[in-house]
Formats: C-alpha cells, structure tokens, sequence
C-alpha cells in the first residue's frame, strides 16, 4: 500500500510541476516575448523533478517530456513535431544529462539521510534497552528476595512482617506494570504509519479518571484542580492523554524534593485546551531541562542509589504522545520555586462556537 501511495504522489508531483511550468514558459513568451528563457525555465522544472521524486525513472521521464513541450510548443513550427533541428536534439541531451546528474546526487543524499536516520534509531533502541535493563534489575531483585524470604522463612515471620513483603512485591509489580505500560506506548506512537484513534472526550470525565486512577497509588497526596465551569469536549485518546497526566503527576512525587502543593488546571488559549501540572518543589537542573523530553537519559545520569528513576521514559512517552495528538509539551522551572510541566490538544472546532 505504501509503494503505491508513493507511486501515486510521485506522479502528482512530476505532472504537476511540468503543467505548471508549461503555463508559466507560455505566458512568458506571450506577454514578455522572451523565448530564450523558455529551456532554462524546463531545465529547471526537470531539475525540481528529479529533486522531489524517488529514483530516476520521474527525472528522466520528466526530461524527455519537457523535451516534447519545447518541440511541439516553442519550436520552429509551432505546435507541431520537428527533430530534423539540431537544436532540439542538443536539448534533449543536456537535460538528459542533468536529469542523471540530479537523480544521482539526490539519491545519494536521500540514502545518506536514510542510513543516518537508521544509525540513530538503532542508538536510540540500544540506550534504551540498557535504560529499561537499569531500571527493571533493582524491582525484579526486591521481588525475588521478598517472594523467597516468604517462602523460606514463614513460619519465622509475624503477620505484620508478611504483610509488608507482600506489599512491597506488589508495589513493585505495579511500577513493574507501569513502566511496560510505557516502553509500549512509546514504541507504538513512534511506529511508522501508526495513526491514533481521537475521540470526544468530556474534560471533567478525563480528571475525574485520572484522580481516581493517581490516588489510588498516592491516596494521601493532595492535588488543586482547577478547569473550567463550561462543558469541554477534546478529540483525543483518552487512555494516551490520562497516561500523559498520571506520567507527570508520579514524576513530581518522586523526583520533586520538598514539595508540599501540586496542582493540575486546565484551561483555554484560542483554539488550544492547554494542560498545566505544577508543584512547588526543587525544580529540574537546567542541563537536564533541555534534554528532559528525549526518548531515554544518558546512562551516566542513570541514579547510583539503585532507587527506580525511569531513566526518563514516562517523560519520553508524554512527549510522543503529544507530538502524536498534534499538540505541544514543554517543562520550565517557576520564579516562586517548582516546575511547571504544560501541554496543549486542539479544540473541536464546534467547540470554539459553543465556548
């Protein structure tokens, strides 16, 4: 399907640029009565030709047929086929040879473009395959050591002391299941051609989702709500855009030192549904600020406590997530102390009338 959907726009793109340069080659000789402008301009529609096609079959099609517009349109007689003129042979020549002379440097320079973008997704799956391996060893060791000093030790442990084994175990399998969660969404919205389904989504339902879905994990932890009184429905994967949220939210409890306010609003700026998770605590360091969306954190900023850091994954997730929905997401520290995380879905555009 694809290499006939290429096939398609190669077309379009070939036949388009000729017609369109044959128009402009006939209102140039008719109104400004420059002919001899007429084979520089066809040389370089042949050259735009064989620079946005794939190969060299569109450029050299594209020479030969500029060769004919020239013959039939601009030559000596008009309208009508002559190749007795050596002129018109030379032509043809030239912008064969400088159709081959584009087709080849531009396919090289896609090949090149193509094996630089294959290099770094492949650096791209090897730093992330040891993040996810840093990450996944210190929870996979505690439930292996919880699990076996249950079973080895039973009859030697009280209740209580059970109780906190088998909580930490399931603790970790839910970070465990949460961390999967997110090397999914992440390979997935970075898949070729992979498109996502948006739906309506009421705004109150959304936090009402993610709330209930967060405090389930930090049942203690207090968050200011702040949206809007209208009714706001977002076309939107709604399991995507909670994981967005709740990824934030978790970020700011483990790695915001000191908070003690978090607050989630939304709000609208034209024809944006802007999203806003700030906290009042140590802020983010500003080497790591400009970095912090990228698909995986270097291993020299991989934590040396052994404490599950994520590596900056659910950060990763967010931002494709987003860029995925068409929106924005960025993260900025706040002049009163804190970090503001912010992001932005489009509106349905009835929702612009209604609001």
């Amino acid at each position: 399907m694809k290499k006939y959907h290429n096939l398609f726009w190669n077309i379009i793109k070939s036949i388009g640029i000729l017609a369109g340069f044959f128009v402009l080659c006939l209102a140039i000789e008719r109104y400004f009565e420059a002919s001899t402008l007429v084979p520089a301009i066809m040389t370089l529609a042949v050259f735009l030709v064989s620079l946005v096609t794939d190969g060299f079959l569109y450029g050299i099609l594209a020479s030969l047929l500029s060769v004919l517009e020239l013959n039939f349109a601009f030559a000596f007689p008009y309208f009508a086929f002559n190749f007795s003129i050596p002129e018109n042979i030379i032509s043809a020549i030239i912008m064969l040879v400088i159709t081959i002379m584009t087709c080849t440097l531009t396919t090289q320079l896609k090949n090149q473009e193509n094996i630089r973008v294959e290099s770094a997704k492949e650096k791209m799956r090897g730093n992330l395959l040891r993040a996810v391996s840093h990450d996944l060893r210190t929870p996979l060791t505690t439930i292996c050591g919880s699990s076996s000093t249950i079973v080895e030790h039973y009859d030697q442990l009280t209740k209580a002391q059970v109780i906190q084994l088998a909580n930490g175990i399931r603790d970790d399998a839910e970070w465990l299941v949460r961390m999967v969660e997110n090397i999914l969404s992440i390979t997935r919205i970075d898949s070729d051609g992979v498109q996502i389904t948006k739906t309506s989504t009421v705004l109150e339902e959304l936090i009402d989702s993610v709330l209930m879905k967060f405090w389930k994990r930090y049942p203690d932890q207090k968050i200011e709500v702040d949206i809007p009184d209208e009714f706001i429905s977002i076309p939107m994967d709604a399991v995507l855009i909670e994981q967005v949220i709740i990824n934030i939210l978790e970020n700011a409890m483990q790695h915001a030192a000191g908070m003690t306010k978090l607050e989630l609003s939304v709000f609208r700026e034209g024809q944006k549904a802007v999203f806003e998770i700030r906290d009042n605590g140590c802020g983010i360091e500003k080497d790591r600020l400009q970095n912090i969306f990228k698909d995986y954190f270097e291993m020299k900023d991989a934590p040396v406590d052994h404490q599950k850091k994520s590596m900056g994954i659910g950060l990763a997730v967010c931002a494709s997530i987003i860029r995925a929905h068409n929106g924005t997401i960025t993260a900025s520290n706040r002049k009163e102390g804190g970090c503001c995380f912010r992001f932005t879905l489009d509106l349905e555009r009835n929702e612009d009338e209604q609001l």
